[in-house]
């Protein structure tokens, strides 16, 4: 019983670090820190949510142990049963919902590459990138094993030589990177858990951030604002299902961001980055005692 009251605290400590984290002002200075501390966050909600409903269940042998065993017996008691019930249930819907998420951005992504086979063409300009004859501002990359950065005609025409360039650096760092694999689970969760949209929000313009600092190393920083603010006089076309682009709602933060960067000291993102990990061994840690 311990060990379900230790997880259930631990899950309730989630959630609350999570909504805090969701306003926190550091993230913006160390993104890939938040995101990892994110990631921390959401492993460790799931495992201890489901943990302490099984852990309950299945006193006094433990998570692990006890589902190995319940060949051999059942819990008598009627709250045990239902405790049971309610962890394998739990748990049996994350997974679900994440692999209906995985099939759902995989057929999206599918679908995508055979209509850009019909109607993209490649432009000599822009070696590796695929332009589709649209008058809008589209820049996405369609991630993948092999990930393909795609473009508009109207983006070719709104952008300077060095914008354009700054553009392809952010959309290139989404697919060297694979953000789309980090987005994934909040994407399943939020349609498990609607309050959860706050967390995919949070982690999806971070993941921006992270794009925007990895395409700074190729070009101007004022080149990607500029590029930014244009896409946004422009109305810039959302990237389709299963894409990542480079325009997003809150454009005026990373422009800011770009123009004045600022960046947290190396030995607080150690410590996150610290903290983050043992928090992610303690809900698998719990899972086996």
């Amino acid at each position: 019983m311990t060990t379900a009251a230790v997880l259930a605290v631990l899950a309730m400590a989630c959630a609350l670090a999570s909504w805090r984290l969701t306003s926190a002002r550091w993230t913006a200075r160390a993104p890939r820190t938040a995101i990892f501390l994110w990631q921390s966050l959401g492993v460790t909600w799931g495992l201890a949510s489901t943990g302490a409903l099984l852990s309950y269940a299945l006193a006094p042998r433990g998570v692990l142990p006890g589902l190995t065993a319940l060949g051999t017996g059942m819990p008598k008691r009627l709250d045990q049963v239902l405790a049971l019930a309610g962890g394998l249930t739990l748990l049996g819907v994350l997974i679900a919902v994440l692999l209906a998420a995985v099939a759902q951005t995989l057929s999206a992504r599918r679908r995508h590459r055979v209509l850009l086979r019909l109607i993209a063409r490649d432009e000599p300009g822009v070696p590796g990138v695929r332009v589709v004859d649209h008058p809008g501002a589209a820049a996405y990359c369609l991630p993948g094993l092999k990930s393909q950065v795609v473009v508009s005609a109207g983006t070719l025409r709104l952008l300077s030589p060095d914008e354009l360039r700054a553009v392809l650096a952010h959309e290139a760092a989404h697919a060297r990177e694979r953000h789309d694999l980090v987005l994934l689970p909040f994407a399943a969760l939020r349609q498990a858990v609607p309050v959860a949209r706050i967390a995919h929000d949070a982690v999806a313009l971070l993941i921006e951030m992270a794009a925007d600092d990895r395409a700074r190393r190729y070009c101007s920083a004022k080149r990607l604002a500029t590029a930014l603010l244009r896409f946004g006089s422009a109305g810039s076309i959302p990237a389709p299902n299963g894409a990542l682009g480079a325009y997003s709602d809150h454009v005026m933060a990373r422009v800011e961001r770009l123009m004045r960067p600022a960046t947290l000291p190396r030995h607080a993102r150690l410590t996150i980055v610290a903290g983050s990990a043992l928090l992610a061994m303690s809900a698998p840690l719990l899972w086996v005692i």
